[in-house]
């Protein structure tokens, strides 16, 4: 193709505009400080809260995050719109990596002037009477559909739950916040509950009993993002 004259005179016209559109883009991808661009995170709401936002500021690049849905986010990823996701699915997809970066567990907890008398004199093995007092109790859920207090049933009493919340909260340290000041049981990840606990705010119910592992995952596409980004958002998880 050969450009008429009218095509070379636009051109001229609009190649200085274009290098400085490109120029504006890698001084925005770049921060001041590092040679690291800018990275986007999927993560869940609560794990940011409680194991991210207070090292984010020492970070030596610009971050952005995303809360939404999993599937949203894991989307995102794939279509190449974040450039890491943490979460606890584990998957096989082309070029994308999966790193297991944390380890933690769902665990019972109640407000600490919670009543558990008739509870702490049960022995481990008086299964149904333990079961009987937890059903007795106020619930207070993270979903509607019980997810985590399945999990939590069916690993030690091997059975589904009868349980009708009288509270439903998805958020973690609002789901908490209430607790506090209530009289029910919640389940909760034991990495967010741990520093309430430590201030007698709460306290764990049925610590004997078998607990759900939660195990999260950083996932990257090693094609994609740098060696730098990575050892820059383990530090943040350390």
């Amino acid at each position: 193709m050969v450009p008429t004259d009218y095509g070379k005179l636009f051109y001229s016209q609009l190649i200085g505009p274009l290098e400085g559109l490109e120029r504006l883009e890698s001084e925005f991808r770049y921060t001041r400080e590092s040679d690291i661009p800018l990275t986007c995170i999927g993560v869940s709401r609560d794990f940011y809260t409680n194991k991210i936002s207070s090292k984010v500021g020492l970070a030596p690049a610009n971050l952005v995050f995303e809360f939404d849905d999993f599937s949203i986010l894991k989307d995102n990823l794939l279509l190449g719109n974040l450039n890491f996701l943490i979460s606890e699915y584990s998957g096989q997809e082309k070029n994308i990596q999966y790193e297991e970066i944390f380890i933690s567990e769902d665990i019972v907890v109640a407000n600490s002037s919670l009543d558990t008398h008739e509870l702490d004199i049960l022995s481990v093995d008086q299964q149904d009477e333990i079961e009987q007092w937890l059903l007795n109790q106020k619930w207070y859920t993270y979903s509607s559909d019980l997810i985590l207090v399945k999990s939590f049933w069916q690993e030690n009493f091997k059975k589904r739950p009868n349980i009708k919340p009288c509270l439903i909260i998805p958020d973690f340290n609002a789901l908490i916040g209430t607790l506090i000041q209530g009289h029910g049981l919640s389940i909760v990840p034991s990495y967010i509950a741990e520093s309430y606990i430590q201030d007698k705010k709460l306290k764990e119910i049925c610590p004997n009993l078998k607990k759900h592992p939660i195990k999260l995952y950083l996932a990257y596409n090693k094609n994609v993002v740098s060696s730098h980004q990575i050892d820059m958002i383990k530090d943040l998880l350390l």
